[in-house]
């Protein structure tokens, strides 16, 4: 069965990649926002490090649960519905981070973003890597397949 090939300028490989750039941003922007949105929340300054690194600990968590989760939806569902719903759901998340009012729900959302995270960044790559023409893929994905 031959799959169709796409070019890189199709909706799967853009949106693929504009997702992976907003991952990259999203994970950024903790480090960036970090300090003053413990301030307004009220975090002592000295407990600002552990309170930061526990929040880090639970997005990671939600990343690792999230590429184990979204890649067996992926080989049920589809990759580009997991893209398209990983994306949904750390958008959803992040929004919802900006409107906090106390650490555990920060902890819960990023967890969440977390999840949608992994996803996105998984199908992503995935996708482009399976709808690319090989001789393609080598811009997209930063590596060469060599034909044999």
């Amino acid at each position: 069965m031959h799959q169709k090939q796409y070019g890189i300028f199709s909706l799967p490989v853009i949106v693929g990649s504009l997702g992976f750039f907003v991952d990259i941003y999203d994970l950024l922007l903790f480090s960036i926002v970090r300090k003053s949105s413990f301030k307004e929340l009220g975090v002592a300054a000295d407990a600002m490090k552990t309170v930061g690194e526990s929040i880090i600990s639970w997005q990671m968590l939600g990343l690792t649960i999230g590429g184990i989760t979204w890649g067996i939806i992926g080989d049920k569902k589809g990759r580009k519905n997991v893209l398209f719903g990983s994306i949904l759901l750390y958008s959803l998340a992040t929004i919802a981070n900006g409107f906090v009012k106390d650490v555990d729900q920060y902890t819960w959302l990023r967890f969440i973003a977390g999840l949608g995270l992994a996803g996105e960044l998984g199908a992503s790559i995935t996708l482009t890597s399976e709808l690319l023409p090989q001789r393609k893929t080598w811009h997209c994905c930063g590596h060469h397949r060599h034909q044999r």
